[in-house]
């Protein structure tokens, strides 16, 4: 037993670290797969930012440059408009707000920190920054050969680009700039539109033709938290990407995919989560042990129950097949000194054949009942002359013990029974009265009608069964510790003999308190379909001894026969 148990405590120890290892390797190979995904998720926003960048300049540039004369070279000509140098000085200006999504042309005199030309509108606060940021950007890289500078930052909280080309004087030192400034999220905006719509920022092998918005969204960001751009599409954060880019302003590009595109992404899809699985198999683990450790205790139980089976039918056995070796060897041996020693040994033999009857009878139904092989044939059956039988072939028992059994039996009623079963579960509420009450008791049959039920209580005398243990009183080989401990052989079958037998009749059984003044156990069987017929005779009652099986009793053969239908008290 203890082998067995310490091999299954291992074996649930071997399958919780097998599931733990699987598990780990599960979530090492999910770990990987999602990393893998926010390395994708990392490349298309340094996709996107490169690409953002070079869209940006372009923007910049078509708005500055013509983008060639008609089959000539470039040429650095102010594009739009064309004669903003015509316009005098001072005229087409405005300090309004203006609209956020019109560029507002200026030129700058570099000598005098002044915008005397501009068309479109710029609040004041635009100006004074474009007069006072323009000129020191110029003076800082006067001395290169650049012809386009920008510069991005925030003006009264709002972010804004400028961008602008340089006049030069005969020397090469720049007098005059000619630009124009936007918020900076307007302007950019359409490029990261474009981008975000047009451009493969994922590779096309892996994705096919899926629209970009359908696998992934973009929100652009300056360094304090400008949003300047967000796709229309917006999926979870599970897999992102974040991307910064030094040019224009400094902004970063964060990219979130699709949950859903991780099966495409990655080979053999994301791994699924098998923590449920390795919990069933766990469980299942642990059930197993749990039931076969439960039956290793059942199956010693069952072990002990038969041994105490086993050694309590020998000596119920041996006992009356000793009694009856004994007196049958006196008689043949002759050693018997009168008829009434002869009658007695007679008696005796009977009575323990009687027993031995029983036992077997029992044995047998058990057995039948363990193999579910047991069959009635029910008939409809007068019930107190058949209780009456079962009582007069107990008697000898009862007599061996000084018992006394005392029937009330209500005469009429008629039920649908198996007659063998139902004088042996009698014989058998008999017998555990007599074996577990004291000597000298006297024990109580009822017969009674109650509605369409018939209702049969043997009450006696014994010490009573605890309410904790009613209920299994009629489990096989149970016994109640004071009887195990004590002096009186038993089998430990009888009563679930009895359960069996009443089950198999559509009935029911139960034990309560014995309404008599020092307690004891009232055992009742219902047995259903019954009704009352008055007048009826009981069946099975010898015809010769019509008026003592009326009479109810062995002893009083003479006493005068009762009406039927009537209940009736007598002395067995």
């Amino acid at each position: 037993m203890a082998l067995l148990v310490a091999l299954l405590t291992l074996s649930v120890a071997a399958t919780a670290m097998l599931a733990y290892q699987a598990q780990d390797a599960a979530r090492s190979h999910r770990a990987t797969a999602e990393r893998a995904l926010r390395d994708y998720a990392t490349f298309t926003a340094l996709e996107f930012a490169v690409n953002a960048k070079e869209g940006i300049w372009n923007a910049m540039y078509a708005r500055l440059y013509r983008p060639t004369d008609l089959g000539g070279a470039p040429t650095s000509m102010y594009r739009v408009p064309p004669s903003l140098d015509s316009i005098p000085a001072g005229a087409r200006q405005c300090e309004h707000a203006g609209s956020d999504t019109i560029p507002f042309y200026f030129r700058l005199d570099l000598d005098t920190h002044t915008i005397p030309v501009s068309r479109g509108c710029a609040t004041p606060e635009t100006r004074a920054w474009l007069r006072d940021t323009v000129p020191a950007y110029t003076q800082q890289y006067a001395k290169a050969d650049w012809e386009l500078g920008h510069i991005v930052s925030t003006v009264a909280g709002t972010p804004r680009v400028a961008a602008f080309v340089f006049r030069r004087d005969a020397n090469g030192v720049p007098v005059r700039v000619y630009g124009f400034s936007q918020p900076y999220a307007p302007f950019a905006g359409h490029v990261f539109d474009e981008i975000y719509r047009y451009y493969p920022l994922l590779p096309p092998a892996l994705v096919g033709e899926i629209p970009t918005d359908s696998m992934l969204s973009v929100v652009v960001r300056d360094l304090e938290g400008h949003t300047l751009y967000a796709s229309a599409a917006q999926y979870p954060a599970t897999y992102t990407g974040h991307q910064e880019m030094e040019k224009f302003g400094r902004f970063e590009v964060t990219v979130a995919l699709r949950p859903s595109l991780a099966d495409r992404l990655v080979i053999g899809g994301l791994p699924r989560s098998r923590l449920p699985l390795l919990l069933a198999l766990a469980l299942v683990s642990v059930g197993l042990v749990i039931t076969a450790l439960h039956q290793l205790r059942r199956e010693y139980e069952l072990a002990r129950l038969r041994a105490d089976f086993i050694s309590g039918i020998s000596h119920e056995l041996r006992t009356p097949l000793a009694q009856v070796r004994m007196f049958a060897e006196t008689l043949l041996l002759g050693r018997v000194r009168s008829d009434t020693e002869r009658r007695r040994s007679l008696e005796i033999i009977d009575q323990e054949a009687r027993r031995l009857t029983h036992l077997v009878e029992n044995v047998l139904q058990f057995s039948r009942a363990e193999r579910r092989l047991s069959r009635l044939s029910p008939e409809p059956t007068e019930l107190a002359g058949q209780l009456r039988e079962a009582i007069e072939a107990f008697a000898p028992i009862a007599q061996a013990r000084r018992v006394e059994v005392r029937a009330e039996l209500e005469e009429g009623i008629i039920a649908n029974v198996d007659r063998g079963a139902l004088r042996q579960t009698l014989v058998n509420l008999l017998d555990n009265a007599v074996k577990y009450g004291p000597p000298g008791q006297t024990v109580r049959v009822a017969l009674s009608l109650g509605g369409s039920r018939a209702r049969i209580a043997v009450d006696d005398e014994g010490p009573g069964i605890p309410d904790d243990k009613r209920a299994r009183i009629w489990e096989p080989f149970f016994r109640l510790d004071r009887d195990a401990s004590s002096a009186v052989a038993g089998s430990g079958i009888g009563l679930s003999v009895v359960a069996e037998l009443v089950a198999l009749h559509g009935g029911r059984v139960w034990v309560e308190t014995a309404p008599l003044p020092g307690g004891g156990a009232r055992f009742v069987v219902e047995l259903p379909a019954a009704r009352c017929v008055p007048g009826e005779l009981h069946q099975g009652a010898p015809d010769d001894n019509a008026g003592a099986a009326d009479a109810g009793t062995t002893g009083a053969p003479g006493e005068a026969a009762r009406e039927p239908s009537k209940s009736r008290e007598v002395p067995l």
